[in-house]
């Protein structure tokens, strides 16, 4: 296993962004920066063996800042969405930026994917660390939070995630890369599997109406196999709301701190999959449904609606407002600690 780094841009405060290489034997490779803790890029085999990149992202390290689709970065104090960008601890309420039409999303406009982390080669693998002031973004406590990449010779990219704070706060950290398992186009022949009997309705700003409702006999059912585009024109609320998936699925089995399956994607041209496994409750399926406009992609390519699916494996939307749903609060002494595992293979 080889790790390799390289200066790939500044930002206008002159720091440094870098990018770091995790190549293995076998010469399937990693791309990572310290600009959002992000995925660059994936390079793994097909059927024939040849190598592809499998992830949406950018050819130049500024599009990345404050993009969009946040490609392939690691949104945080708060993954996903808090209605009216306001929840209250311990009696006292907080007010957060709201940055996605009446709601807060991704820990606001200067979320964690959108700052430059500390970085350091460890061991073989790649660590992030980024530091929250009390009061960043409007969430209480000083934060300490640490993403750790690890590559495996089977081609297997572990994600795990540690913080601290100084303060009762709330906590919710996912990656946010796309995938493509054929390099390029619509992914919506992808084939799906979700380990996922339940999910969340949302009202049309996409936040949680509160409790879950059983996928059967609708659109939201991928339990079995099952292309991404099939139903996602169907007269269905979640799928006008998002203009396609953009939804919380419960991962059945749930215990916390150990690790489940979330979802299985195939693509039948290039033969890859791609298996995910977390110990985090739910998993936001986004199928692309906003990429139309956004900067140029690697090479030249220009992306398209639907032509990469988030697999976001984190805690359920509007957490901190929904005392039935798996705790997000992080008090201090404690440790936050997750971890999500992406598998790339292929089948002939």
């Amino acid at each position: 296993m080889t790790v390799t780094r390289k200066i790939w841009a500044k930002t206008q405060a002159g720091e440094p962004i870098y990018r770091y290489t995790i190549t293995n034997a076998s010469g399937a490779s990693v791309v990572l920066s310290n600009y959002g803790a992000a995925i660059v890029a994936i390079n793994v085999p097909d059927k024939d063996g040849q190598l592809g990149d499998v992830v949406l992202g950018y050819g130049k390290a500024e599009h990345y800042f404050h993009d969009g689709p946040c490609f392939g970065k690691c949104p945080g104090r708060h993954a996903n969405r808090i209605a009216a960008g306001r929840f209250s601890l311990d009696g006292k309420v907080y007010e957060l930026p709201v940055n996605n039409g009446p709601n807060h999303l991704h820990g606001g406009p200067d979320g964690f994917q959108n700052r430059v982390w500390q970085s350091r080669k460890h061991q073989g693998a790649v660590e992030f660390k980024y530091v929250a002031e009390d009061g960043e973004m409007g969430y209480p406590g000083r934060m300490v939070v640490v993403a750790h990449y690890e590559w495996s010779e089977d081609n297997v990219l572990r994600l795990t995630f540690s913080a601290k704070s100084d303060k009762k706060t709330v906590i919710n950290l996912t990656n946010h890369a796309y995938f493509n398992l054929d390099c390029g186009g619509s992914v919506l022949g992808h084939k799906l599997r979700l380990n996922a009997s339940e999910y969340l309705p949302t009202d049309d700003t996409l936040i949680p109406l509160g409790p879950s409702e059983p996928v059967a006999g609708t659109p939201m059912d991928f339990l079995n196999l099952k292309r991404l585009g099939r139903d996602i024109r169907k007269d269905f609320p979640a799928l006008k709301y998002g203009k396609g998936y953009d939804a919380c699925w419960l991962i059945d089995g749930y215990i916390p701190g150990q690790l489940q399956e979330a979802a299985f994607l195939k693509a039948a041209r290039s033969g890859r999959t791609l298996k995910v496994h977390t110990t985090q409750p739910g998993v936001q399926v986004y199928t692309g449904n906003w990429l139309e406009g956004c900067p140029k992609g690697k090479r030249g390519k220009i992306y398209h609606d639907y032509y990469g699916v988030a697999i976001e494996c984190q805690h359920y939307p509007d957490s901190p407002n929904h005392s039935e749903y798996p705790p997000v609060v992080l008090k201090p002494g404690k440790v936050f600690h997750e971890a999500i595992v992406f598998a790339f293979g292929v089948e002939k």
